[in-house]
């Protein structure tokens, strides 16, 4: 099973493939992809939307995981903003027939470190020692896409 996790944001979207196999779990690939944060918010979507294609048809995941919105009373424009992101996110998987499921970031980080609100760190250290990685993934937009998708194999 290929699961394809992303964090969404409008300029920064994390992305990682994990591969598990008899619940063991192997990242194949892990990245961002970037918008021009000067560029009018309808450019940017659809440089996220031609970065998903891109992924998709060259990793070719059989579920994409993605983290449900989150908004915070005190910035809700940021929640509407990735909103827009997210949306083209999900047309992407729609687009190509692939399963989506969706996780609050709590359930995520709860997965991953037992503890619902995990910091970043945190979350990139436990990452680093489940996978066994040299690094700590960097940055927290990687470890934010590998935990979603780790936490969606989990659930299988």
């Amino acid at each position: 099973m290929r699961i394809l996790g992303i964090d969404p944001g409008l300029q920064v979207c994390g992305y990682a493939v994990v591969e598990n196999q008899n619940g063991t779990d192997r990242l194949i690939e892990a990245g961002t992809f970037r918008t021009d944060a000067n560029a009018a918010i309808e450019y940017r979507l659809m440089q996220i939307s031609a970065d998903m294609q891109s992924i998709i048809e060259r990793l070719r995941p059989d579920v994409v995981a993605v983290e449900q919105l989150y908004s915070h009373y005190a910035h809700p424009r940021t929640a509407i903003l990735m909103g827009h992101a997210r949306g083209v996110i999900l047309y992407a998987a729609a687009n190509y027939k692939i399963k989506v499921k969706s996780f609050a970031a709590t359930r995520v980080k709860k997965c991953i470190t037992g503890n619902g609100r995990a910091g970043k760190l945190q979350m990139q250290r436990a990452i680093q020692s489940i996978l066994g990685l040299a690094k700590l993934p960097h940055p927290a937009d990687v470890a934010d896409a590998i935990a979603v998708a780790i936490c969606c194999a989990n659930s299988r």
